[in-house]
C-alpha cells in the first residue's frame, strides 16, 4: 500500500524583548478575498489580491482568472495574462479553445461559440488539426454497428452507455425507463441500493515525479499561476530544501525565481515574485534579524481596562496540492490543531499571554483517511482596523530545511533569547498532514510548529514585533496503519529576553553576597571571642563557612522570593503588556538552581543550629537551704546514738523545672499544623493556585470546561513562598501581640517558674558565653505548703517584699553572660569525673552504684560553686552587670572581652530562647518554606509538599526532643528517667 507524509502542527508563541530596534520595511498586504473583487477584476492567487482584467475581458466563472468577452478571441498569453482581439464579421464565432474565429453553420451560444443540434457534434478542425473556415455539425450514428452519441463536451462521438444498448439496442431508452443515467426495462428496477461506494479502484500512489512533471512545464514555459503554485507546494513538501547541484523542486523554483526577475515583484515585496508563490525571504544570512525586528505591529495588546485586547487574529490562504486556491480561513478552533477538543479550549491557544499546550495520540489510519490530500497554508496576522484591512505575512523557520545537505536552521539557542537570528533562512507556507509524497510504507513528516512574537523593548502599550513560525518535521515508518498511533503536540508559549533580569539578579547576588561575607566574618569573630580562642585554625575556617552558608542561603531566598513575587505582581496586574514570564526550560533553570542553592545552604545552617542546641551546657542552681535540723540515729559500737543533721532539700523542684525546660525545647511561635493547613486551604480550596498558571488572568476559580494552561515554576514558587511567609508572619504577630500577652507566654512563664521554684538556670551555648536566668526567690524558701505559697505571692503582688532581679531594686532576671576562662576551667574541672561514665545507673543500684554517688557529689559541688559565684564569694571570679551597647546588639558581638571579671549583660528580650526552637523561628520558617517549595517544584503537587513538610517537621522535632532530653540529663545531672 502506498502511503504519504504525515505532518502534525504544533504552535508555540514566544514573546521576546530585544534591546535593539532595527528599522526596515514591514511586509504588509491588503486583505482581499475573491468576493471582494469587482466584475472587472479577478483574484490573483499568486499575489492574493484583486487584479483588473485587460481590455475586452471579463472575470471567469471561478473569479480566479480573466477571459475574453463574447466575440473576442485570445490573441496571446503568457500564462498569467491574456490579450483579446475581436473576431471579424465573416467569422463572428469564437472556437471552443478560445484562440480562433470561425463561421458557424447554425446559431451561436451566449458565449459566442457555435451551437449544434442535439445528437450532433461540433467539428472545428480537420483530421490534421487544421482549422476549418466554417464549422460543421455532424450527426453521431446511433444505429448498428456504430451505436454512438456525443460526449459530455459535444466535441466527439463515443459509444453509448451499456444499459441503453442492452435494453433498446440503440442509444435511446425509448419506451423503457431512464433512471440515474441508466436504462431499465419496465418493472425491473432494483429494490435495494447499497449507499456505500467502493473506492478500491481509485486507490493509487501519487508519485512525486509524475506529479512534478504535470506542472513543471506549465510554470517553466508558460508561467501559469496554478502550475507555479503546484511547483511551490512540491518545494514545501521537500522541506524548502535545495542544493546547488541537484534540480529538485526547490532548486527549480529558485531557478525560475531568478529567471523571472524582469517580471518584477508583487505587493511591493522583493521576495514575492509575480505569478510565483512566496516561499523564501532571500538566501543571505542576517535577513531574519531584519524581517523580525522591524516596525512594531500597529496593534497593542492589553490584559485589562477599557482597551483590553488579547485576541491573536490569524488568517490563512489555503491551497491544495494541485495549486488551486481554496479559500481564506480564520485560524482558530481545530483548523491547525489535530488534537480533538472543545472549541472553547482550543480558542485559548489564540489568546495573547496564555501558554497553551495540547498533546494527544492519533490513529495513523484516521489521519490517512481524513487528510487524504495535503493542504497548504499561507498564514498571516490580521491587522485589520475598521475598513483598513491589512495582513502581515507570518515568516517560517523550517528546522528541516537543508542547503547542500546541511541543516541551516538548526543551532544552539542563546541565553535569554530563542536562538541566533543571523543563522536563520526564513521561508513561507506550511502544510498539516502530507499523505501524497511519502514512500512505500512510510509517513513522511510529523512536525511541531512554533510562532514567536517579540515584544518591543520599553513598550508601555503592549506593542510587538512581527511574529515567527518555526516548524520541524520527522518521518514515521508505517507498519500497521489500523493499530499504529502517533503523538501530536500543539503548544503556545511566550518569551521575554531575560538578559536584563539575569544581570540585575547577578548584581543583587554580588552585592548581598559580599555583605553576607562581611557579616559572616563578624559572626566568626564573635564566635572566636565567645569561645575564648584567639587562634585562627581549621575549625575557625569551617565555622566561617557554616555561618556564610546560612547568610548566603538568606540572600538566595530573598532574591528568589522577590523575583517570584515580582513576576506574580507585574505579570498578573499589568494592563498593557510590558513583561512576560520566563519560559520553562532554559530560562527557568537558572531560577530553579537559585532555589536549590537556597534550600541546600539553609539545610546546612539548620543542621548546624540543631547540633549547637543539642550540645548546649546547662545547669540548675538550687538556692533552697534547709529550714531546720532533723534527728538521725547513728549506730556505732553496738550503741545507738542520735545526731542532728540538716533537713534534706527536696529535689522535686529541680525535676519540675527540668521537665518544663524539656517541654519548651521545641515550642514555636507558630503552629506548624495550622501553617500547613492554612496554606493548602488557600492554594487548593480558595483557588490561589490559579494565579500560578501561565496566563494573564487573576481569577481564582476557573470554569471546568475552560482551558487550564501549564503552571509557571517561577509563579508557583513565588506564590507558595509568599503565602507561607505571610501566614507565618501573621501567626508570629498574633502570637506576640495577643496570645503571649493575654493567653500564654511559655518563655516568661518559665522565668516565673524559676523564681517560684527558687532555682536559677545557667546556659552556656559557647565555651565562654551563655545565658543566665536568675530564679532566686525573694522569699528565701520555696519548699513550703500551699497556704504559705499563696501568702508569698500576695506579698509580692502588693510590693511588700524585694524585687526578683539579680541586683537590688531591679526586676531584670535574664542575662547574657561572658565568663572568664578561669570560671570556665573550674566549671569543666567539676564535671571532669563524669565525662567517662557510661550513663545513669538503674534505681535498684542507686545505693551502691559508684556512678550515682559520683553524679550526686558533682551536682552538689557545682551547685555550691555556681551559687557562690553569683553571690560574689570568689574574688578571682567576680562579675559585673552592665547594659549592652546598641551596636553590640545589632551585630551580635561583645566589644569587651572578659579578662579578669565576667560580664553579665541585662537582657530584657529573653534571648536565652536562642538555644531553643522558639528563638530560631526565622531559620525554621525559611527552612520549612524552602522545603515545601522544593518538593512542590519537583512534584508539582501542593498537597504532597504539605504532607512531606509535616513529616519533616515531626522527624526533626523528635530528634530535637530525644537528643535534647539526653543532653539535658547529662549536663544538669538530673536522672533522665524523671524527664517525662
Amino acid at each position: 500500500m502506498a502511503t504519504g507524509m504525515l505532518l502534525v502542527c504544533g504552535l508555540a508563541l514566544f514573546l521576546t524583548i530585544k534591546s535593539n530596534l532595527l528599522h526596515s520595511q514591514q511586509f504588509t498586504i491588503s486583505f482581499q478575498r475573491p468576493s471582494d473583487c469587482s466584475v472587472e477584476q479577478f483574484y490573483d492567487i499568486s499575489s492574493q489580491s484583486c487584479v483588473k482584467c485587460g481590455p475586452n475581458q471579463s472575470t471567469s466563472a471561478t473569479g480566479l482568472s480573466c477571459e475574453c468577452v463574447t466575440g473576442f478571441r485570445v490573441l496571446a498569453t503568457n500564462g498569467a495574462s491574456i490579450t483579446c482581439q475581436q473576431c471579424p464579421l465573416e467569422k463572428p464565432a469564437v472556437t471552443e479553445d478560445g484562440y480562433g474565429c470561425i463561421l458557424c453553420p447554425g446559431s451561436l451560444t451566449e458565449q459566442g461559440t457555435c451551437q449544434c443540434p442535439s445528437g450532433s457534434i461540433l467539428v472545428e478542425r480537420d483530421v490534421q488539426g487544421n482549422p476549418l473556415e466554417e464549422a460543421r455539425c455532424e450527426v453521431c450514428n446511433g444505429a448498428e454497428p456504430a451505436l454512438s452519441a456525443p460526449n459530455s463536451y459535444g466535441d466527439r462521438c463515443q459509444r453509448c452507455q451499456a444499459s441503453l444498448i442492452n435494453t433498446s439496442q440503440s442509444c435511446v431508452c425509448g419506451s423503457n425507463i431512464l433512471a440515474g443515467g441508466m436504462c431499465f426495462p419496465p418493472n425491473n428496477l432494483p429494490t435495494a441500493v447499497n449507499p456505500n461506494v467502493n473506492y478500491a479502484e481509485l486507490v493509487r500512489q501519487h508519485n512525486r515525479a509524475q506529479f512534478f512533471k504535470c506542472y513543471l512545464s506549465g510554470c517553466c514555459l508558460s508561467n501559469k499561476i496554478k502550475s507555479c503554485q503546484a511547483l511551490g507546494n512540491m518545494c514545501v513538501m521537500n522541506m524548502h530544501s535545495f542544493s546547488s547541484v541537484a534540480n529538485d523542486a526547490c532548486g527549480l523554483y529558485n531557478t525560475i525565481f531568478r529567471a523571472t526577475a524582469a517580471l518584477g515583484s508583487t505587493q511591493d515585496i522583493s521576495y514575492w515574485r509575480a505569478n510565483l508563490p512566496w516561499l523564501y525571504y532571500g538566501d543571505q544570512p542576517g535577513l531574519a534579524n531584519r524581517v523580525l525586528q522591524t516596525e512594531p505591529l500597529p496593534t497593542g495588546f492589553s490584559f485589562k481596562g477599557r482597551n483590553r485586547n488579547t485576541d491573536i487574529n490569524l488568517v490563512a490562504a489555503v491551497y491544495n496540492a494541485r495549486g488551486d486556491f481554496l479559500q481564506w480561513e480564520k485560524v482558530g478552533g481545530n483548523n491547525l490543531q489535530l488534537c480533538p477538543d472543545t472549541a472553547r479550549r482550543q480558542e485559548a491557544a489564540y489568546t495573547f499571554g496564555t501558554a497553551y499546550q495540547e498533546t494527544c495520540v492519533l490513529s495513523v489510519a484516521d489521519l490517512l483517511r481524513v487528510y487524504a490530500e495535503p493542504l497548504f497554508y499561507d498564514v498571516f496576522v490580521d491587522l485589520s482596523r475598521g475598513e483598513d484591512r491589512r495582513l502581515l505575512p507570518l515568516p517560517t523557520r523550517n528546522l528541516n530545511q537543508e542547503y547542500n545537505r546541511k541543516f541551516i536552521n538548526q543551532g544552539e539557542c542563546g541565553r535569554g533569547y530563542i536562538c541566533n537570528l543571523n543563522d536563520w533562512y526564513l521561508s513561507r507556507r506550511v502544510l498539516l498532514v502530507d499523505t501524497l509524497s511519502g514512500r512505500e510504507k512510510s509517513l513522511g513528516s510529523l512536525p511541531k510548529s512554533y510562532a514567536s512574537f517579540q515584544l518591543v523593548p520599553g513598550t508601555q502599550k503592549g506593542q510587538v514585533f512581527p511574529p515567527l513560525l518555526s516548524v520541524t518535521y520527522s518521518d514515521v515508518l508505517i507498519t500497521a496503519p489500523n493499530t499504529q498511533t502517533v503523538s501530536v503536540l500543539f503548544a503556545v508559549d511566550y518569551e521575554m529576553d531575560q538578559t536584563e533580569a539575569h544581570m540585575k539578579t547577578d548584581i543583587a547576588l554580588g552585592v548581598l553576597g559580599g555583605v553576607s561575607v562581611l557579616y559572616s566574618l563578624v559572626k566568626t569573630a564573635s564566635w572566636k571571642r565567645r569561645i575564648g580562642s584567639p587562634l585562627i585554625d581549621m575549625e575557625t575556617v569551617l565555622k566561617f563557612l557554616l555561618f556564610y552558608a546560612g547568610d548566603l542561603a538568606n540572600v538566595f531566598f530573598f532574591i528568589t522570593v522577590g523575583t517570584g513575587l515580582y513576576w506574580l505582581i507585574f505579570y498578573k496586574a499589568q494592563h498593557f503588556v510590558s513583561v512576560l514570564l520566563p519560559l520553562p526550560g532554559l530560562q527557568e533553570e537558572r531560577f530553579v538552581a537559585y532555589v536549590g542553592c537556597a534550600f541546600a545552604l539553609k539545610t546546612v545552617q539548620f543542621l548546624h543550629k540543631l547540633i549547637q542546641q543539642l550540645s548546649v551546657d546547662i545547669f540548675f542552681i538550687d538556692w533552697e537551704r534547709p529550714r531546720g535540723k532533723a534527728n538521725k540515729t547513728i549506730q556505732g559500737n553496738g550503741n545507738g546514738e542520735a545526731k542532728h543533721s540538716p533537713s534534706p532539700v527536696s529535689i522535686w523542684r529541680t525535676y519540675f523545672v527540668a521537665n518544663e525546660w524539656n517541654e519548651i525545647q521545641t515550642i514555636r511561635k507558630i503552629s506548624p499544623t495550622f501553617q500547613i493547613m492554612a496554606v493548602l486551604f488557600l492554594l487548593e480550596v480558595v483557588g490561589f493556585s490559579s494565579l500560578a498558571l501561565r496566563d494573564p488572568w487573576s481569577d481564582l476559580q476557573r470554569p471546568p470546561q475552560s482551558y487550564a494552561p501549564p503552571y509557571s515554576l517561577t509563579l508557583r514558587y513565588g506564590l507558595a513562598a509568599t503565602l507561607w511567609l505571610c501566614i507565618g508572619l501573621l501567626q508570629i504577630i498574633f502570637s506576640s501581640a495577643f496570645h503571649e500577652r493575654f493567653v500564654e507566654d511559655k518563655i516568661r512563664q518559665f522565668v516565673d517558674l524559676c523564681s517560684i521554684s527558687n532555682i536559677s538556670v545557667l546556659l552556656l551555648s559557647h565555651r565562654c558565653f551563655g545565658y543566665y536566668i536568675h530564679g532566686r526567690s525573694v522569699h528565701g524558701h520555696a519548699d513550703t505548703n500551699m497556704e504559705e505559697m499563696n501568702i508569698n505571692l500576695k506579698r509580692e503582688a502588693e510590693s511588700l517584699c524585694g524585687q526578683r532581679g539579680l541586683l537590688p531594686n531591679t526586676d531584670t532576671q535574664t542575662f547574657q553572660i561572658s565568663i572568664t576562662s578561669r570560671l570556665r576551667l573550674q566549671y569543666d574541672r567539676i564535671l571532669e569525673p563524669l565525662s567517662r561514665r557510661n550513663g545513669p545507673s538503674r534505681l535498684v543500684d542507686a545505693a551502691s552504684g559508684h556512678p550515682f554517688d559520683q553524679s550526686t557529689k558533682a551536682y552538689h559541688t557545682m551547685n555550691r560553686f555556681l551559687g557562690s559565684v553569683i553571690d560574689h564569694a570568689h574574688r578571682d571570679m567576680e562579675y559585673v552587670v552592665r547594659d549592652k551597647l546598641f551596636f553590640e546588639r545589632v551585630i551580635g558581638m561583645e566589644f569587651l572581652e572578659p579578662m579578669d571579671k565576667s560580664i553579665f549583660y541585662n537582657d530584657e528580650s529573653h534571648s536565652f530562647s536562642d538555644v531553643l526552637f522558639y528563638g530560631n523561628e526565622a531559620t525554621l520558617l525559611i527552612f520549612d518554606t524552602l522545603f515545601f517549595c522544593v518538593v512542590d517544584l519537583g512534584a508539582q503537587s501542593f498537597i504532597l509538599a504539605g504532607v512531606l513538610t509535616y513529616v519533616q517537621q515531626m522527624i526533626f522535632r523528635l530528634i530535637r526532643n530525644g537528643i535534647g532530653r539526653r543532653n539535658l540529663a547529662n549536663k544538669t545531672l538530673v536522672d533522665q528517667r524523671f524527664l517525662i
